[in-house]
C-alpha cells in the first residue's frame, strides 16, 4: 500500500523535461547591454576597487551595503533550501535513491577535496611562496592576541561534535539560527515522510509547492540589488586593507590564485569527462552568479540563484537540493586549496622544511578540519592553528598564523569562486552518476538555445505549472522566446 501511495506522489509530481521542442521563433531580441546584470556587476565592482583605493575611510564605511544584501539574501535561503528538498523528494518518492545520492555525494567530496589539499602541497612546494618572506617578530609577539580577536576566541567542533551539530535541538531552532545543514536534514526527513504518506497528504504538499513559487520570486527581486552590495563588499575590502597587501604578500597571492586556476581546470576535465559539460559553457551561463559572489566575497548570497540554474540545465531537483547544501560544509575545495599551501607558506617563512610525514600529518588532520569551517568565524586561521599544533614542529609558533592577516580577506575571491565552480561540478557529477542528469536539455541550455520550461503538475487543481525555480529569473524558454518578439512587433 506505501509502494502505491509513493508512486502516486511521484506521478503527481511529475517534472516535464522532454526537450520536444516546438518550432522556435525566428529570431532572438537581446536585453541591451547597458540593462544587462552582467555590465552593472562589473561597474559596480571596479568603482568599488576605485572608491576603495581613493577615499578608504568612506570605503570602509560602505560595508552596511553588502551585509544589508546578504542579510536579504540569507533571509530567505533555509525556506528555499527547505522547499527544493522536500519537493525533489517527493518526486522520487524512494528512500533508497535518496540514500544513493547522498553517498555518492559525500564520496565525490571526500575524494575532490583530498586531491585539492595534494594540489596544494605540490604548488606550495613548487613555488614557495614564503621563501625570503620578512618576519616582524613583532608581529608574533602580537600574534596570539591577533588570531583570538580575528576568531572570537572560537574553536572548530570535533568530529562528533559537528555531526551531532547536524541534528537540529528543533525544527524551529534550524530555520532561526539558519543552520543549513540542520534545515537539510529535516527537510530530507519532511519529503520523505511526505513521500511515504503518498496522495493523502496533497495540502501540504501544495503548501510547500505554493510557499517556493513565493521564496523564489522574491529572490528575484532581491538579486536586483545585487550590484549595489558587489559596490559595497569591493569598497570596503579595498578601503579596510588597502592595496599594499598586495605588494606584502604579492607572492603567496599570486601563488593561491594560479593554484585555483590550475584547479578549476582539473573540475574541467573532471565535468566534462564524467557528465559531458563544457565547463566554460557553464561559467557564462552563471556569469551573473559568479560575479556576484566575487564581489560580496560570499557563496551563499548565491545559492538560491545556482540551484535554480542548475536545475534549469538538466539537473533533477532531488540531486541539486541534496547536493549543493551539502557541498558547502563537505565540498570547500577553495578554503581546502589555501589552507594547504598556507601551512607551507608559514614553515618556508619561518625558514623551516616540513618533512613529507609532516606534509602529510598537516594533510590529514585538515581533512577533519576542513569540514567544520562554515559559518565559523575566522575558521580558516582556527584549522590553520590546529594544523600547526599537530605537526609539533617547535620552530612554528602557533601565532605565525597571525602573518595572514593581511592577506587573507584578499584570499576570499580565490576560495569563493574554487567554492562555487567545485560545489557546481559535484552537482553534475553526482547528477550524472546516479542518472539523473538531462544530457540533452544540458547542451541546449549552455548551447544558449531556448528549452521548454521545467513544468509539473499541481497537486491540487491537477494543472500544469512553471516550477518555482522559474519564477521571476527571465531564463530563456521557448515561450519567453515568442513573447518577446511579440512584445517587439509594431502595432
Amino acid at each position: 500500500m506505501a509502494h502505491n501511495d509513493e508512486s502516486d506522489l511521484s506521478d503527481t509530481c511529475a517534472v516535464t523535461t522532454d526537450i520536444a521542442l516546438p518550432d522556435a521563433p525566428a529570431g532572438h531580441t537581446k536585453t541591451p547591454w547597458y540593462k544587462s546584470m552582467f555590465t552593472w556587476l562589473i561597474v559596480a565592482i571596479v568603482a568599488g576597487i576605485v572608491i576603495g583605493a581613493v577615499w578608504p575611510d568612506f570605503g570602509s564605511g560602505l560595508k552596511p551595503l553588502a551585509d544589508g544584501f546578504i542579510k536579504l539574501i540569507k533571509m530567505l535561503i533555509a525556506p528555499i533550501i527547505f522547499c527544493t528538498v522536500v519537493l525533489g523528494i517527493a518526486h522520487v518518492g524512494d528512500m533508497k535513491a535518496v540514500g544513493r545520492i547522498g553517498i555518492k555525494a559525500l564520496i565525490y567530496f571526500e575524494a575532490v577535496t583530498t586531491f585539492a589539499l595534494i594540489f596544494g602541497l605540490v604548488i606550495g612546494n613548487l613555488v614557495k611562496p614564503g621563501a625570503g618572506f620578512d618576519v616582524n617578530p613583532q608581529t608574533l609577539a602580537t600574534g596570539a592576541e591577533a588570531v583570538a580577536e580575528k576568531t572570537s576566541n572560537g574553536e572548530l567542533p570535533h568530529t562528533v561534535e559537528f555531526l551531532m551539530n547536524i541534528i537540529p535541538t528543533s525544527a524551529i531552532s534550524a530555520f532561526a539560527e539558519n543552520e543549513l545543514l540542520q534545515v537539510l536534514f529535516f527537510a530530507v526527513l519532511f519529503g520523505l515522510a511526505l513521500a511515504k504518506i503518498g496522495d493523502r497528504a496533497p495540502i501540504v504538499l501544495g503548501f510547500v509547492d505554493q510557499s517556493s513559487h513565493i521564496f523564489f520570486t522574491m529572490i528575484g527581486w532581491i538579486m536586483k540589488l545585487a550590484p549595489l552590495g558587489a559596490f559595497g563588499a569591493m569598497a570596503y575590502i579595498i578601503g579596510q586593507y588597502g592595496i599594499s597587501s598586495l605588494g606584502s604578500y604579492g607572492k603567496l597571492i599570486g601563488c593561491c590564485y594560479l593554484a585555483a586556476v590550475l584547479f578549476i581546470l582539473v573540475l574541467a576535465a573532471i565535468v566534462r569527462i564524467f557528465a559531458g559539460v563544457n565547463l566554460w559553457k557553464f561559467f557564462l551561463f552563471i556569469k551573473n552568479e559568479f560575479f556576484v559572489a566575487l564581489g560580496t566575497a560570499s557563496t551563499e548570497v548565491v545559492l538560491p540563484r545556482i540551484m535554480t540554474k542548475l536545475t534549469y540545465a538538466g539537473c533533477s531537483r532531488s540531486t541539486t537540493g541534496l547536493v549543493v547544501p551539502t557541498g558547502y560544509s563537505f565540498n570547500l575545495d577553495g578554503a581546502t586549496l589555501y589552507l594547504s599551501i598556507c601551512v607551507l607558506f608559514l614553515s618556508q617563512a619561518m625558514g623551516v622544511h616540513l618533512s613529507l610525514g609532516e606534509q602529510l600529518t598537516a594533510m590529514l588532520v585538515l581533512m577533519l578540519t576542513s569540514k567544520g569551517m562554515a559559518g565559523v568565524p575566522g575558521s580558516s586561521f582556527l584549522a590553520l592553528s590546529a594544523t600547526i599544533s599537530a605537526i609539533g614542529h617547535g620552530s612554528i609558533p602557533v601565532a605565525a598564523v597571525a602573518l595572514l592577516l593581511g592577506a587573507d580577506r584578499i584570499m576570499d575571491s580565490m576560495r569563493v569562486s574554487v567554492n562555487l565552480i567545485g560545489n557546481c561540478v559535484a552537482t553534475f557529477v553526482v547528477a550524472a552518476w546516479e542518472g539523473e542528469l538531462d544530457k540533452e536539455r544540458m547542451k541546449l541550455v549552455l548551447d544558449g538555445q531556448p528549452v521548454p520550461p521545467l513544468e509539473e503538475t499541481d497537486p491540487i487543481t491537477g494543472e500544469r505549472e512553471l516550477l518555482p525555480e522559474e519564477e521571476g529569473l527571465g531564463l530563456r524558454t521557448v515561450e519567453s522566446e515568442t513573447k518577446q518578439l511579440d512584445a517587439a512587433k509594431p502595432d
